[in-house]
């Protein structure tokens, strides 16, 4: 299924594994917000903190932030200063919500290629991942019976894994007990259904959706974002979920191909409210919001 919302309300997407009834035992609620792009342009940060109060009303337990949390750093003219004002910006918003324990991934605009050279402080990865509080570049955790993967899509081939972190994901997925529940989450969406029009997937989704094959006694689903779009998908039974943008057109009014003020395409801007039950099931709640 891939849909953009055509109105305001939420949009559920549930997904049950083979052969497991779906059980009302909530095991954790999780916010995920992607695609942030937070700027001082178009008064985003105040609309940012409206969504963030809208957010907390879902009493969730942690965030999980997509990636692309400032508006860019990637473009070779993007100056120094640029860089810093806009994770001035993020610092400032992230003190609404610090109470909140927040598990990010890179996104493709994070990273400041343009600085000097390679030994600069904020070249790069590294200074983004002292930014968002990562403990890594891809790393791993685990609440309450579920097990989290978080990956680094942003390496050669746009939207793939490098050598180092498809080892590191093998040996992650060998050592994940049989009958595991398993969220992962990524920048650019695995496998999706908005990526056929519009480009913007893994380009190494074969060999992922090969490695998850080998897992199937594992309940996996995935997120994603990067597309500002809103899909879903499954594939030999691992879920895959893209959502759309926190800050659907960037925060501006949007264009030609905009089917509403603010959104991307048919996608508005907002936010999903993902639920993890006990027998491994999930269901993918897309809020689209309005300010």
């Amino acid at each position: 299924m891939a849909a953009g919302a055509i109105s305001l309300s939420p949009i559920q997407s549930i997904a049950l594994p083979k052969k497991l009834k779906y059980t009302t035992n909530r095991l954790l609620r999780l916010a995920h917000i992607t695609d942030i792009h937070l700027s001082s342009a178009n008064d985003a940060p105040n609309r940012f903190r409206k969504c963030l109060s809208e957010i907390k009303d879902h009493d969730v337990d942690f965030f999980l932030n997509g990636g692309d949390t400032i508006m860019a750093a990637d473009y070779s003219h993007i100056t120094r200063e640029s860089v810093i004002e806009q994770w001035n910006i993020w610092d400032q918003v992230r003190k609404e919500f610090d109470t909140y324990k927040m598990y990010s991934c890179l996104g493709n605009h994070d990273m400041w290629w343009a600085a000097p050279n390679k030994d600069d402080e904020m070249y790069g990865k590294d200074y983004v991942i002292k930014k968002l509080g990562m403990p890594n570049r891809y790393y791993s955790f685990s609440q309450k019976g579920w097990y989290f993967i978080i990956l680094d899509s942003n390496n050669k081939n746009a939207g793939s894994l490098d050598e180092e972190q498809r080892t590191w994901l093998e040996n992650e997925l060998d050592r994940i007990p049989n009958n595991a529940s398993v969220l992962v989450m990524s920048h650019y969406p695995i496998l999706g259904v908005s990526t056929i029009p519009y480009g913007g997937s893994h380009t190494d989704s074969a060999y992922i959706t090969k490695l998850f094959y080998e897992h199937s006694y594992k309940k996996i689903h995935c997120i994603s974002g990067h597309m500002h779009l809103l899909d879903s998908a499954t594939y030999n039974n691992v879920n895959y979920f893209c959502n759309g943008s926190l800050s659907g057109f960037w925060w501006g009014e949007g264009n030609k191909d905009s089917a509403k003020k603010y959104w991307y395409h048919e996608t508005p801007p907002g936010y999903a409210i993902i639920d993890l039950f006990e027998d491994g099931s999930i269901t993918n709640t897309y809020y689209p919001h309005s300010f």
